[in-house]
């Protein structure tokens, strides 16, 4: 073989160096055209429990926002912050408030002066029409200005108590005891009406949140017990916690066809727990529940930070293609929960799969 290369290089014209990168381009093509080895996409029927990815949530969780206008004056919250309910939190600009607040307060002084004079004026006209010095009708129109004068002092009094109510806006507080999870703006910034600015939740009660694909959602109703298990402790098990109640909520998702499931959590066993924290919530289904599972090889994913994905075989090539992926049964594979079908082939060897001239290996 060698023999025979030094005859090819030195009866070509074309440099020896030239001849060798165009012999070591076509190694590629010629290593991957025996094809990747598939595997078909298998339907298992799985009796026992049906394991998915949680979330923890904080039952009690607010986002807190601006009900007046104006500049940020100070913020004196930041995340990770523990806060008591009432606590001021930011304070806006309220020199227009304050404005606001002099000017009902000088049109209820206004309002009382009128308020005297009509008075004064109605109960001197009584006088005088009990003398019988001026008609009845004198002292009517008197009386009607008297009770004019009471309801514009009540409503310079109502405007005062609006003023001062919208000048408590300017303070924004906390609307619970609890810790800042979030916050979306700093002082000097321009706080609007509805514009959220930061979040606070409470840390007890916590809740475990799933989405249960729409095709495992009746396993699920069914399901005799639900677990919610919780990292690896000190012994190198899973947590388990068994939740207080579970609800389905009554809606599904259009895009994801899933439907959100939420466990409430005792206080006790989810004391060290934190909203946003990865769990897996259990259910063991019934001895007639028996759930389909779609399996492919471990060797067969592809993990690319936060991509999961696959490469399917179709018309000659390998295509990528994102999953959703559930238990790791171990020896049997992984449980794909959607993004395959059963019968579908799949590449074994992902790298030689992700060459531009890949080919299916045949059937």
């Amino acid at each position: 073989m060698r023999l025979q290369m030094k005859q090819i290089i030195r009866s070509s014209r074309v440099p020896a160096w030239a001849l060798l990168c165009t012999m070591l381009g076509a190694m590629p093509a010629l290593a991957f055209a025996e094809g990747v080895p598939t595997v078909a996409v298998q339907s298992t029927a799985s009796i026992g429990s049906y394991v998915l990815d949680g979330v923890i949530q904080a039952t009690r969780q607010s986002t807190v926002a601006a009900q007046a206008s104006g500049r940020i004056a100070s913020f004196n919250a930041k995340a990770g912050d523990k806060v008591r309910a009432g606590q001021v939190l930011a304070s806006i600009d309220d020199r227009e408030a304050q404005a606001g607040v002099q000017r009902a307060q000088a049109q209820i002084t206004q309002a009382d002066a009128e308020l005297r004079n009509a008075r004064s004026q109605m109960e001197r006209t009584r006088d005088l029409q009990t003398q019988g010095f001026v008609s009845r009708a004198a002292f009517d129109s008197a009386n009607t200005q008297y009770q004019s004068a009471q309801a514009q002092r009540a409503q310079a009094e109502a405007g005062a108590r609006q003023t001062v109510i919208a000048q408590g806006f300017t303070r924004v507080t906390a609307p619970m005891d609890g810790w800042v999870l979030q916050t979306f703006a700093q002082a000097g910034d321009l706080a609007v009406p509805g514009t959220p600015l930061l979040v606070v939740y409470a840390p007890q009660p916590l809740r475990a949140v799933v989405q249960v694909p729409a095709s495992r959602s009746q396993a699920v109703r069914q399901a005799k017990q639900t677990s919610v298990m919780v990292g690896s402790g000190a012994s190198g098990a899973n947590q388990s916690i068994t939740p207080l109640n579970r609800l389905e909520v009554p809606a599904s998702d259009p895009v994801s066809q899933t439907t959100e499931w939420r466990m409430d959590l005792p206080a006790k066993e989810a004391a060290a727990l934190l909203p946003g924290q990865q769990v897996r919530v259990s259910f063991a289904l019934e001895a007639n529940a028996a759930v389909a599972r779609l399996l492919v090889p471990a060797s067969a994913v592809v993990r690319r930070g936060e991509l999961t994905a696959v490469y399917v075989a179709a018309n000659q090539h390998f295509a990528l293609r994102s999953v959703r992926l559930g238990a790791d049964l171990g020896s049997q594979g992984l449980e794909v929960l959607s993004g395959l079908r059963a019968g579908e082939w799949v590449a074994t060897d992902t790298v030689r799969a992700s060459q531009p001239n890949a080919v299916p290996a045949a059937k």
